[in-house]
């Protein structure tokens, strides 16, 4: 369903799916730089929001500000104002409709957006983080983390890999879990359906603990 959300810098273009009855989990998701080409239709995006509906969840892509037909400006900053305050309109849009634990999902600096989110906004329970570009931008969030999350890199990531991470944050938090896709660039071009599964695989084996 296509839908217009109200955003902190003007109406925020959405797109909320789901495939099962009763959902199990809520998923906002964000996608990667808007100055790179970064759009809700991402084929990352698009791949790991299917895989979260296949578990059991609904989720919600929506364009960041400056992004298509949303509106305002880019930001680019990460903390509170800026694109994380969009990621934070999207969630109340899904708080507003279901009765359901909510996820954030990210990739590259939508993952740096709702990892840093999630450090203020309790009401997010669980993440999956694709491609944290560690070699390249401050990523510090992902060892403050409180809630259950996954981080997913390919070994090929010329913007950072699960080594780059581990070497840069040698401390994680146990409740993060981290994999790493054979083969993957940044855009894990040809890898797609590998990511798909390992975030299907996550989200099963997190939903079936719920």
């Amino acid at each position: 369903m296509e839908l217009f959300l109200d955003g902190p810098a003007g109406r925020l273009e959405a797109l909320l799916e789901t495939e099962s009855d009763p959902v199990r989990a809520a998923a906002v998701c964000c996608h990667p730089h808007p100055t790179y080409g970064g759009t809700m239709h991402n084929t990352v995006v698009f791949r790991a929001a299917r895989a979260l509906r296949r578990a059991g969840a609904a989720t919600l892509r929506f364009n960041f500000r400056g992004v298509e037909g949303s509106e305002g400006e880019h930001d680019g900053r990460i903390g509170p104002g800026g694109e994380e305050d969009d990621a934070l309109a999207a969630l109340d849009a899904l708080a507003e409709r279901y009765d359901a634990p909510l996820w954030g999902v990210g990739f590259s600096f939508g993952s740096r957006t709702i990892a840093s989110l999630s450090l203020r906004e309790p009401r997010l329970e669980r993440l999956v983080l694709i491609a944290p570009p560690v070699d390249v931008f401050d990523c510090s969030a992902l060892v403050k983390l409180r809630v259950p999350a996954l981080a997913i890199w390919g070994d090929r990531d010329e913007f950072g890999t699960l080594a780059s991470f581990e070497r840069r944050y040698p401390d994680p938090p146990a409740s993060l879990e981290t994999a790493e896709i054979e083969g993957a660039d940044h855009l894990f071009r040809g890898r797609t359906p590998k990511l798909e599964e390992a975030v299907l695989d996550y989200a099963r084996r997190a939903l079936e603990t719920a």
